[in-house]
């Protein structure tokens, strides 16, 4: 792993960890589902990032949760954060409606 690498990989970890940090700090402070939906986007992309990151150091490896072949884990720890913020988004529009 040449240093570009490492240094993306690093502040990738860093960088994620303080979102998901701050998404866990106002996920106690709020009820609201836009937001809680918002969070655990974060909350799982942040997963996602580990995840890589332990691949690409060769902590975990390739095949880990594979159905017939496809990288299951992968695809949903790539996609659910998406589909949680766009459930967040479609929440708050649906609240706030124009007469």
């Amino acid at each position: 792993m040449d240093i570009v690498s490492f240094t993306q990989d690093a502040s990738h970890l860093v960088l994620g960890a303080f979102a998901t940090f701050c998404a866990i700090l106002l996920w106690s402070r709020t009820r609201d589902l836009a937001w809680t939906f918002i969070i655990i986007g974060a909350i799982v992309s942040y997963a996602d990032i580990v995840l890589s990151t332990l691949r690409a150091f060769g902590i975990l490896g390739e095949d880990l949760l594979r159905y017939h072949g496809v990288p299951v884990l992968q695809i949903a720890l790539a996609d659910l954060p998406l589909l949680f913020t766009g459930i967040g988004f479609l929440i708050a529009v649906s609240r706030r409606r124009l007469p």
